[in-house]
């Protein structure tokens, strides 16, 4: 059985301490912040970010260097005989591309999934990944798997403030501006490769039940039942832990049993959306074994 090596990126919300703990590797993802580069997870932690981003510093999100990307499979190829990368969704960022044009100097022995997925979703595909080596998969087969799978996740975000995404020139001003007026929570999808809108609500109280209403519709009529043993249920958030432990609980009371996976979104999605955001996301979970 070949030895495989599953990366992803801190994309996926895995730390580099879980990483050692689950064997899956995690490439840092870089940012520029006032012209210097810092690392996620590494030479920034969520704090600081969060901090700088008060601060009103310059924050912008980087891919990583081929030469990062390149040590790391080098590195991993004297030790394992394949490589599943999974990189955040090609929607949202041009790493998932320049892996792929990477990769075509490794002979097929590194795979790169491009399967959009990102924060808790992507780093269930991480965990999906290495459950599929256990059961004998090479990295062909893998990749080729996790990519027919890709549709069977979604996410929901509910913004604290339209202020970033204005700053980032995703919305007009004017919409932004009519937006803080009114006191709306925006609810975003992320379904695939995209970052859309999705509702407008005027509470958190209501955003939340827009999203978990959204949920329970994906799994009903997309991804065959909200059941425990079909769906992982996961909740994220950007510097809103309370809030998310407190949502954590109210969508334990609809859907008892489930195991809820909680994780801070990534600083990549963050930098986009600013603090105290609210997710709610799930995923298929992967019925499969390897004859």
């Amino acid at each position: 059985m070949a030895k495989i090596a599953i990366v992803t990126d801190s994309n996926s919300g895995i730390t580099q301490q879980q990483a050692k703990e689950t064997g899956i590797h995690v490439l840092p993802m870089p940012f520029m912040i006032n012209e210097e580069t810092y690392f996620e997870d590494i030479s920034l932690t969520q704090e600081e970010f969060y901090k700088r981003l008060a601060n009103g510093d310059n924050v912008v999100t980087s891919q990583p260097s081929p030469e990062s990307v390149m040590e790391l499979w080098d590195s991993l190829l004297k030790d394992y005989d394949e490589i599943v990368h999974i990189p955040m969704s090609s929607g949202l960022s041009g790493s998932c591309q320049s892996a792929i044009m990477l990769a075509q100097d490794y002979e097929g022995k590194v795979q790169v999934v491009n399967n959009q997925r990102i924060s808790v979703t992507q780093r269930q595909s991480a965990m999906d990944a290495l459950q599929l080596a256990g059961h004998g998969m090479d990295a062909r087969q893998i990749k080729e798997f996790l990519e027919e799978d890709k549709f069977n996740s979604s996410i929901y975000i509910m913004l604290d403030t339209l202020y970033y995404l204005k700053k980032g020139g995703r919305i007009t001003p004017a919409a932004a501006a009519l937006g803080t007026l009114l006191k709306l929570k925006p609810v975003l999808q992320i379904q695939g490769d995209k970052l859309d809108a999705f509702a407008k609500a005027r509470t958190t109280s209501q955003g939340k039940s827009i999203m978990l209403n959204a949920i329970r519709n994906d799994m009903n009529n997309r991804f065959g039942g909200a059941d425990k043993d079909n769906i992982w249920l996961m909740v994220a958030h950007s510097h809103n832990e309370a809030a998310a432990l407190a949502l954590k609980e109210e969508l334990l009371e609809c859907f008892p049993g489930f195991d809820i996976h909680v994780d801070p979104l990534s600083l990549s999605i963050a930098c986009h959306i600013g603090p105290g955001s609210l997710a709610i996301a799930c995923a298929r979970k992967i019925q499969e074994t390897v004859s």
